[in-house]
């Protein structure tokens, strides 16, 4: 049988819909949860669970929330083996139990979490066994993750299933949190994990640096807000693209949040998720994003202020995606993705949408129902 170990840090992303901008740190974890954060790593490692039931594995885990729990919630029987505290997990708890199943000998390694799992991941076994990571965490910069939950899951099985998957060396990255919050992104590598690299399902390594074509972006902000009705809600999302629009506006910017306006004023700053299904409860009301450069993600990457139940009240039509022509020819014909959390969603947004490349100027691009 095919031996898959499986980790899950249950704190995982439990800063973003609350606009704390990451999780990592005990303090921050506990600020999220006093906001009303909801931990959302179990759900998605449901869903990439989902993906395998029926296939010869043997689920190798942890107790409690760090697997245990989610793998008989999704029709596993798992060799439960290390011990925890429950509800008081720590990176400390993710390194030993990487070690212990390399140690148990797994074939693979999955886990839910963020760059900062990444980086526990890689520090305990660096190279040992082949991981995959299930995208939970709030910002995602490094390439050992799918693009979707869903999409590890069909790796995982494809492995399995004994088809031929190349394995090669993607990059673990992370970010100062400290800085991150404070608008300012450094990220810093941090070593090299083995994945199994199905380029459809596999994320890429986010580009960063400053979108260069200020003229472009220009254009974009000017066809934005000349679209732009009275009396209507925006909402604003992360980015430099987005940026630009603010910038033109004269208004404040959150660059790494989500901010909300209306006739061209600032109405809130850095929202959370609350706080957007709050405010424009029963108001027309529209939303601005672009999309990470390099990994085509739309929704589910460092905007989860963007919650399902705003999205879902807004539909499809009420939401504008603007991106230069050069960052979308960086994706090389990959899709845009949506990695919402909900499938249902996911699929609504999926098929081709309009993304606004300049003044009066757009492509309509493909959306992946992963």
């Amino acid at each position: 049988m095919f031996k898959l170990g499986l980790i899950i840090n249950p704190l995982a992303g439990v800063g973003g819909s609350v606009a704390l901008k990451g999780s990592d740190g005990e303090d921050t974890a506990r600020t999220a949860l006093a906001l009303g954060a909801e931990p959302k790593a179990g759900i998605r490692t449901l869903q990439a669970l989902d993906v395998l039931k029926g296939l010869d594995i043997d689920l190798i885990t942890y107790p409690a929330e760090m697997g245990e729990a989610v793998a008989r919630q999704a029709g596993f029987t798992p060799q439960v083996i290390g011990s925890i505290q429950s509800g008081a997990t720590s990176a400390n708890d993710t390194i030993q139990a990487a070690q212990d199943l390399v140690n148990y000998g797994v074939d693979l390694v999955l886990f839910a979490g963020g760059d900062g799992t990444a980086r526990n991941i890689c520090a305990a076994i660096a190279e040992e066994v082949p991981v995959l990571g299930i995208p939970a965490g709030v910002k995602i910069h490094s390439g050992v993750y799918a693009v979707t939950p869903k999409a590890a899951g069909e790796i995982i099985a494809m492995l399995v299933k004994g088809e031929l998957v190349t394995l090669g060396d993607q990059e673990v990255r992370d970010i100062d949190e400290v800085a991150f919050r404070e608008g300012r992104v450094r990220a810093k590598y941090y070593g090299d994990l083995l994945v199994p690299q199905e380029h459809r399902y596999l994320q890429q390594v986010k580009n960063g640096g400053k979108e260069s074509e200020a003229l472009v972006l220009d254009d974009i902000a000017a066809d934005i807000i000349e679209r732009m009705e009275p009396d209507t809600y925006y909402v604003m999302g992360s980015g430099s693209t987005v940026a630009a629009v603010m910038e033109q506006l004269g208004l404040p910017n959150t660059l790494l949040g989500v901010d909300l306006i209306k006739d061209n004023q600032l109405v809130a700053a850095d929202c959370t998720a609350a706080q957007l299904l709050d405010l424009t409860e029963g108001e027309p009301c529209q939303v601005v994003i672009t999309l990470i450069g390099g990994q085509g993600h739309i929704i589910g990457r460092g905007n989860q202020q963007l919650s399902p139940a705003l999205l879902m009240r807004l539909g499809k039509q009420n939401i504008h995606v603007i991106a230069t022509k050069t960052k979308l020819k960086a994706l090389e014909g990959r899709p845009l993705i949506v990695d919402s959390g909900d499938p249902e969603l996911n699929h609504q947004l999926s098929g081709v949408i309009p993304v606004i490349t300049g003044y009066h100027d757009s492509v309509l691009y493909r959306v992946a129902d992963y």
